[in-house]
């Protein structure tokens, strides 16, 4: 079992999951985040963490599509350890539905 990142987090990147993390298996898209599945170890702290609710448990209904997603884009991103900037509009972004159309595959910082 492993959590992953929901489009919940898409522009709204809060990052409080991140600083809770004790395996740093988060990866900064630009606005967003992802977690490597394959080095999560399910402690579920980043779940109780994240403010905007975008992190859910692998075998929760419809978490395979993001399972993948957020596999695809861990190998692609750089990863991140600590709290970066949050957007300006996070909390204006939270609530929004269907946010995997505001998606961009570019990476963020990381930990630079």
């Amino acid at each position: 079992m492993a959590y992953v990142v929901t489009e919940k987090c898409i522009r709204s990147k809060y990052q409080d999951c991140v600083e809770v993390c004790p395996t740093g298996c988060f990866y900064e898209g630009e606005n967003m985040l992802v977690i490597n599945p394959d080095e999560c170890i399910s402690c579920g702290s980043c779940a109780d963490e994240c403010t905007a609710e975008a992190i859910i448990e692998d075998t929760e209904a419809g978490a395979e599509q993001w399972v993948e997603f957020n596999r695809k884009y861990a190998a692609l991103w750089p990863k991140i350890t600590s709290q970066g900037e949050v957007p300006e509009d996070a909390d204006e972004w939270r609530d929004v539905e269907d946010k995997l159309q505001f998606f961009s595959e570019a990476p963020g910082k990381g930990d630079a």
